[in-house]
């Protein structure tokens, strides 16, 4: 039986680079204070380069996926799909949503139109899409929040490092991701970056954070990002997974971040192609905002998309996987980020595929 580490592609594993492995094997296992400072010194500046952030706060890093997006502000407004659904229920937060069909995005027009009617303090928006495959458009949102005063917060858990963006361009002002998908690194971490508009809503509040967990300035206290020359103790970091993080974004600097991009569009056409060859039809209809790290196909008629699941899994060792929220039972979600973006890996998962429509049941009805 192969390991997590040694599947082929697909999610939820992560098929890490050797040498994500080797630096999460890192001797200093206990995180001392010094080396903490000197990781968090170098991370600082490596994690700006994906994200294309000059200004604001340096990345902090938090735990969870949970945490992370319940810790930017007081109050927020949220839109769209299976993950801003998923995080509607932030403690002391009235939240406002605009909903489009699974697949689907919001045009610049209709995001203004409900920021005028609803006021937001923040406005919420997932940019990979992973439930539905969108890469939702960024270009001038970022703006309407400005002209609307509220702060934008995107999410590129799904995205970054594989699709662009660009923090400082587009006006972004809360921007985070995890370590496990496109940066390729083990799960565990969670960079943040903060405008500086959003440190200035952040350090002046008027009300303490729901939870000591989610105190962003004693969390910038702790990772440096505050100017002041001392630092208090907040937790114990998980040191290991620090090292493969750094050791991950050190491989996406060497390889160019344009390079990256091209390299998950291009697979990703190439997967799109062969889809379309095996008679498979892909669910987000409009090419240019298919997300490149994960496609979205339409369970083929006829079929159990859960049979498909577990044949690919039981005969090819590929996990494939289903829909979620309004995506549910509608697609098969196909993963190829970091190093498993490539056209071998995309060619493995056709090859499972039409074994999988060749041997699992149709139904006639």
């Amino acid at each position: 039986m192969k390991t997590a580490f040694e599947y082929n592609v697909c999610l939820p594993f992560v098929k890490c680079s050797g040498r994500l492995t080797r630096g999460e094997a890192n001797d200093d296992t206990e995180g001392t204070l010094l080396s903490r400072v000197a990781l968090f010194a170098q991370q600082h500046s490596t994690t700006r380069m994906p994200a294309q952030a000059l200004r604001g706060s340096p990345p902090l890093y938090v735990r969870t996926g949970t945490i992370r997006r319940a810790s930017s502000c007081p109050s927020s407004w949220r839109k769209t799909n299976y993950w801003p659904h998923a995080q509607r229920n932030v403690r002391g937060a009235k939240v406002n949503t605009i909903i489009t069909p699974a697949g689907g995005y919001f045009t610049n027009e209709e995001i203004e139109q409900a920021l005028e009617k609803h006021k937001p303090v923040l406005f919420f928006l997932t940019h990979g899409e992973s439930s539905s495959g969108v890469a939702h458009p960024i270009d001038g949102i970022g703006d309407l929040c400005l002209k609307h005063n509220c702060l934008f917060l995107v999410d590129s858990v799904a995205s970054l490092g594989g699709s662009p963006l660009y923090m400082d361009k587009q006006g972004i002002d809360i921007l985070y991701t995890g370590s496990q998908k496109a940066l390729n690194s083990p799960p565990g971490t969670a960079p943040i970056s903060f405008s500086e508009r959003a440190c200035n809503k952040m350090f002046n509040r008027k009300t303490k954070p729901v939870s000591y967990l989610l105190d962003m300035s004693w969390l910038a206290n702790y990772w440096g990002c505050d100017g002041k020359p001392t630092r208090a103790y907040h937790h114990t970091g998980p040191v290991s997974g620090f090292f493969s993080l750094r050791e991950s974004l050190a491989i996406l600097a060497e390889m160019g971040l344009e390079n990256s991009w091209r390299r998950h569009k291009e697979v990703a056409e190439h997967l799109h192609k062969g889809l379309e060859d095996l008679g498979l039809k892909l669910f987000v209809q409009d090419k240019n905002v298919r997300l490149p790290t994960v496609t979205t196909i339409v369970v083929p008629s006829g079929y159990d998309w859960k049979e498909i699941v577990a044949y690919v899994m039981k005969h090819h060792q590929i996990e494939i996987s289903g829909g979620l929220g309004p995506s549910a039972g509608m697609v098969l979600r196909v993963g190829l980020m970091g190093c498993n973006s490539t056209k071998a890996n995309a060619d493995m998962v056709l090859a499972a595929l039409g074994d999988a429509l060749k041997c699992c049941h149709k139904s006639k009805v």
